[in-house]
C-alpha cells in the first residue's frame, strides 16, 4: 500500500509539472602538451581535433562550450591558443562562470607526463600539475566533473582529483608507466566508431569510450607483440583507487549515465522532439534523475540502509514516470 500511495504521488507530481527544466550543457576543454618530437605534435593533434569535431559534430555540443589549447605553436591558430598553465586556468575560470548548475564540465589532458615533485603534464613554461587542477576544480560547486589524461604517467593524477560527482580516466595505473601512450588515441576515436557504442542506443557514454579505449589499447599492444605497458583506470566513486576492470556496483556506474550529447541539446533519437519543448523538458528530466541515481548508488556504503532506500525509491518512480511520459507523448 505504502508503495502504491508514493507512486500516486509521484505520478500527481509529474503531471503537475508545467516548467521546463533549465538548459544544462556539456562544457568541454582540450588541452595539448609538448610533444617533443613532430611525430607526437602532429598525433596529438589529430587526437585532440577529432575529439573537437565529434563533440561539435556528432554529439552537438555548442561550439561557444569547447575550448582547445594546442601545445605546438604550429597549430596555434586552429586552436583557441597555445596550452600555458595560465591559459588553462583561465579557460577553466571562464567556463566556472558560464557552466550551468547541473552541466557536465568535461576536461580532457593530451601529451607527455612526469612525476617530478608531484603528477605533472608537460606545458610550455611551467608545467600544469595535479595540484594545479585540483584547486581549479573546486570552483566547480555542482557541475559533473570529467577529467580524461591521456598522458604518461597519469596514474597518480587519480588520487589528486578523485572525488564526489568526479570521474577520473587516467591511460596509466601509476607513474611508473612512463612510456608514451596510445590510450589517448583510442580515446578519440571511440567518439567515432560505431562499435563502441556497445548498448546499441545510438548514444555513447563516458564508460563506453573507457572501455572501447581500452580493449583497443591491448589489441594494439597484442598485435604488435609488445608487452603491455599501460593500463588504463576509470574512478568514479570517490574512492581515490581506480579500476582496471568497471563493475556495476563500483566503479563505472556513475560513467555509465554521463554522455557528451547532455540534456537537451543533443540529437534527439525521437522524431519532432527538437520541435516539442516539453518533450525536450521531460528527456533532460530524465537524464538528470538516471544521474543522480547513479551518484546515489555510489554512497550506498555510507548512508544508513532506510534513508537510502527510501530516495532510491523516490528517484525510482520518479524515474518511471518521467520515462512513461516521454513515450507517450513521442512519436510512435
Amino acid at each position: 500500500m505504502r508503495f502504491v500511495v508514493r507512486a500516486a504521488l509521484v505520478v500527481a507530481a509529474a503531471i503537475a509539472l508545467t516548467a521546463p527544466a533549465a538548459t544544462a550543457q556539456t562544457h568541454m576543454l582540450v588541452v595539448v602538451g609538448l610533444g617533443g618530437e613532430a611525430r607526437h605534435d602532429d598525433a596529438f593533434h589529430e587526437w585532440a581535433t577529432s575529439l573537437v569535431a565529434s563533440a561539435k559534430e556528432r554529439f552537438n555540443v555548442p561550439a561557444a562550450n569547447i575550448r582547445y589549447l594546442a601545445g605546438s605553436p604550429k597549430y596555434a591558430a586552429e586552436a583557441q591558443g597555445r596550452s600555458t598553465r595560465e591559459a588553462v586556468e583561465r579557460a577553466l575560470t571562464e567556463m566556472a562562470a558560464r557552466a550551468e548548475p547541473d552541466a557536465v564540465i568535461f576536461i580532457v589532458l593530451i601529451g607527455h607526463g612526469g612525476d617530478v615533485g608531484e603528477p605533472r603534464l608537460n606545458l610550455t613554461g611551467p608545467d600544469l600539475t595535479a595540484g594545479d587542477l585540483a584547486i581549479w576544480l573546486t570552483r566547480f560547486g555542482t557541475q559533473t566533473i570529467a577529467v580524461v589524461n591521456t598522458a604518461s604517467a597519469s596514474g597518480e593524477w587519480l588520487q589528486a582529483l578523485s572525488g564526489e560527482r568526479r570521474i577520473i580516466i587516467t591511460a596509466t595505473r601509476s607513474s611508473s608507466e612512463r612510456y608514451e601512450t596510445v590510450f589517448g588515441r583510442y580515446f578519440a576515436q571511440a567518439f567515432t566508431a560505431d562499435d563502441a557504442d556497445t548498448d546499441k542506443n545510438s548514444r555513447l557514454s563516458l564508460l563506453e569510450a573507457f572501455e572501447y579505449a581500452r580493449r583497443e589499447v591491448v589489441r594494439t599492444y597484442e598485435s604488435d607483440d609488445k608487452m603491455l605497458s599501460e593500463h588504463a583506470l576509470i574512478d568514479d566513486d570517490g574512492d581515490k583507487k581506480g579500476s582496471v576492470e568497471p563493475s556495476s556496483e563500483g566503479d563505472g556506474v556513475v560513467a555509465a549515465r554521463i554522455f557528451l550529447d547532455h540534456g537537451p541539446t543533443r540529437a534527439f533519437t525521437l522524431e519532432g522532439a527538437a520541435n516539442d519543448p516539453a518533450l525536450a523538458a521531460l528527456v533532460t528530466k530524465r537524464d538528470s534523475l538516471e544521474r543522480e541515481i547513479a551518484q546515489l548508488r555510489t554512497r550506498r556504503s555510507s548512508m544508513e540502509t532506510a534513508a537510502y532506500e527510501q530516495q532510491l525509491e523516490r528517484m525510482l518512480l520518479e524515474l518511471a514516470v518521467t520515462t512513461r511520459q516521454i513515450r507517450e507523448r513521442g512519436p510512435r
